[in-house]
């Protein structure tokens, strides 16, 4: 789902994030996915530090432009859609969607002109009640039970991620072939025959019953490989070198 709305991306905010370079690595997280605004509940460490900027690689303009707040509710007022991120729902009754999901939702009210946010909180408790309470839904992320803790940065790249997705068009699977081109069956099949001769001094090719499918074989590895042409030529050369090695 691409977001053709002229609303802006959704806004991370941080609720008393207790390490500077904990901040620094989530804006580097942000700027991974295309996210530029941050917002900060009462921060306990200063997040234009020195350590705060190292940890930002390069993502300085977002520490810089962040705004700083001294409630959650101040700091989601202006926005019509908010989702927590948290791994325990804390006996609430609300919308639970995995990061995927809740970055479509997201797109939705976005693509509707929302102005939308997303929470993260401290890194040692998570968000608390009172902060989970104020948002429309939770972003739960699926994983190990007996290993569920995210990194604040983990979490902030993760879910962003699963956002940025939704903003691109996703290319399929491609086979990367470095300047170099697939191999016509006509060239494969002659390579394939080359391999054939070299391979006719051996006792099994002798035998028509094994020749035929050790043949059959051969083809089937080489025929359903998409090789290059700059592969062949080095099937070539081993093929080559062995035989006269062997000679």
């Amino acid at each position: 789902m691409t977001n053709n709305n002229t609303a802006p991306a959704p806004c991370v905010i941080l609720v008393e994030p207790q390490l500077c370079e904990n901040v620094g690595m989530a804006a580097r997280a942000m700027k991974n996915c295309a996210l530029k605004e941050l917002r900060l509940v009462n921060p306990r460490e200063d997040y234009l530090s020195a350590k705060a900027r190292a940890a930002s690689s390069n993502s300085e303009e977002i520490l810089e432009q962040a705004k700083v707040y001294s409630s959650t509710s101040e700091a989601i007022g202006d926005l019509q859609y908010v989702l927590a991120s948290t791994a325990r729902h804390r006996d609430q009754t609300k919308l639970v969607f995995d990061a995927s999901a809740g970055a479509c939702e997201i797109c939705k009210h976005i693509n509707r002109g929302a102005r939308c946010g997303i929470m993260f909180g401290p890194e040692r408790t998570g968000l608390r009640n009172e902060d989970i309470c104020l948002a429309d839904g939770i972003i739960n992320v699926p994983l190990n039970p007996e290993h569920c803790s995210l990194n604040l940065s983990q979490a902030v790249l993760l879910i962003g991620y699963e956002y940025y997705k939704q903003t691109i068009e996703l290319r399929p699977g491609e086979l990367v072939t470095n300047h170099s081109q697939i191999a016509p069956k006509e060239k494969v099949l002659l390579f394939c025959k080359h391999l054939e001769g070299k391979l006719s001094q051996f006792a099994n090719y002798s035998d028509e019953q094994k020749r035929e499918k050790l043949v059959i074989n051969l083809r089937n590895i080489f025929t359903r490989s998409e090789l290059t042409e700059q592969e062949l030529n080095t099937l070539y050369g081993i093929v080559n070198y062995l035989g006269e090695k062997r000679d």
